[in-house]
């Protein structure tokens, strides 16, 4: 047996052992961003506060933190049978969101990262997600997956948490330094 047969022999092996093989893609962020229950309650407990303050002046402004924005992602995931992506990571940096994830393509997994802009329609005052860029590195981006995380974003600001549920109609939406900051209405 010559040293490529080994070698392709010992691959398959190693290959049919391992659940997935990881092929790179953009690397994640250096610090991890934790996930908790306490953060989603936390951000729960900001909106109620935040309508309670603007029931008497008309005017909210809710700041959401990458920790809190991660942890209701990430839950949100999990409650899927079949997610687009999993291990959520959110930066807010720059005006942009930043999401890190994996994806899997039968057995190779691949690092994505998926930069949002994020704005305000004016006429509804609902929030508007575009995906800026996403690079899934050296994996074909899984058909509709681009879709699939805009929908999960944009559930994320209109979910039970969101305007819709809350009865905000949304002026201002910055990302900053780690925080998102909504700024709105009582409709």
């Amino acid at each position: 047996m010559n040293t490529t047969t080994k070698f392709l022999l010992i691959f398959s092996a190693f290959s049919a052992l391992a659940c997935s093989i990881a092929v790179g893609g953009p690397d994640y962020p250096t610090q991890v961003i934790p996930t908790s229950a306490d953060d989603i309650a936390t951000m729960q407990a900001q909106f109620d506060s935040a309508l309670t303050a603007g029931a008497e002046s008309g005017v909210i402004t809710v700041q959401i933190t990458e920790a809190q924005l991660t942890s209701y992602l990430a839950q949100k995931i999990q409650a899927q049978t079949d997610p687009p992506f999993t291990d959520p990571q959110v930066l807010l940096q720059n005006g942009q969101i930043q999401l890190y994830g994996k994806i899997q393509q039968g057995y190779f997994t691949a690092n994505m990262l998926v930069t949002m802009n994020v704005g305000v329609d004016p006429a509804t005052g609902l929030p508007t997600v575009s995906i800026a860029t996403a690079d899934f590195g050296p994996v074909d981006a899984p058909e509709g997956v681009t879709k699939a995380i805009g929908s999960v974003i944009t559930e994320a600001f209109m979910g039970s948490l969101g305007p819709v549920a809350t009865g905000i109609r949304i002026e201002t939406i910055s990302i900053a330094d780690g925080i998102l900051t909504l700024t709105g209405r009582i409709k």
